[in-house]
């Protein structure tokens, strides 16, 4: 099973617009981020974790000319916006299956109403066949799917883990009993933000300390935000096994048996 990351940015992407931030003047490419989404594959198919508003281009630049479904983990724009660019994907295998909490499928409803209601949906938008997540394992294609709420400021947001892998943005927190869940991982995905605390997201040294305690032969960082600094001068300091992740970087996980 391979994980692709789309896209390790913030909310604004960097560069951020307008901004004369030494590292939004990187010509570093680790340090061009955007919206933050990542692709699972593993046999012949393919399944997304998030579509913001750079999933078109992720997709293109992945090179990726199928989607089987579509894993969102909160509401928000970053995670979100780009739900009408799955429609190549829908033209190719018709009504297209997304897995959502229930309050994220209420907010998609609002907000895409011409995709997702029957009553006003537009003509030659894409169908959707919506899958409720409540916070039970799930079976998708074949692959065991392990739903994990975690703390995201006022609301909560949904990781993944499936076999060997665990998948979790823009969480400030993790409950005791998904820690539990969370041995025995290849790779192991959270947030860091920036190095100083924030009300709604890990900061660096709060994401090293919550990846040591699960101890996954290897953590990525990933929604990371100009404020951290450059990739290669914070990848120095961070702790054998534990990397910033990058847009386009593909790593491996074990399937599970």
């Amino acid at each position: 099973m391979t994980l692709r990351f789309l896209g390790t940015g913030t909310s604004q992407g960097i560069p951020v617009l307008g901004s004369d931030h030494p590292v939004c003047l990187s010509q570093d490419f680790r340090d061009k981020r955007q919206r933050t989404s990542a692709l699972i594959r593993w046999q012949d198919l393919a399944v997304g974790i998030d579509c913001g508003p750079d999933f078109r281009n992720q997709m293109l630049s992945a090179e990726q000319k199928k989607l089987d479904a579509l894993l969102f983990t909160h509401e928000h724009a970053d995670h979100t916006a780009g739900l009408d660019d799955i429609r190549p994907y829908y033209f190719q295998k018709g009504c297209f299956p997304i897995y959502a909490a229930s309050r994220v499928i209420d907010s998609l409803n609002e907000r895409f109403a011409y995709i997702l209601s029957d009553e006003n949906k537009y003509p030659g938008a894409p169908s959707v066949q919506i899958n409720e997540l409540k916070g039970q394992q799930f079976d998708l294609f074949g692959l065991k799917v392990l739903p994990l709420d975690a703390p995201h400021g006022p609301i909560e947001v949904t990781g993944f883990r499936m076999g060997g892998l665990a998948y979790f943005t823009d969480v400030k927190s993790m409950p005791e009993q998904h820690i539990k869940q969370l041995t025995g991982l290849d790779v192991l995905v959270l947030n860091a933000l920036r190095h100083e605390p924030h009300h709604a997201h890990l900061s660096l040294s709060e994401a090293i300390e919550l990846a040591q305690r699960i101890g996954a032969k290897q953590t990525f960082f990933t929604h990371i935000s100009h404020h951290l600094g450059f990739h290669a001068e914070v990848q120095k300091t961070l702790p054998p096994g534990i990397f910033l992740a990058y847009d386009g970087l593909e790593v491996v996980a074990e399937l599970p048996m």
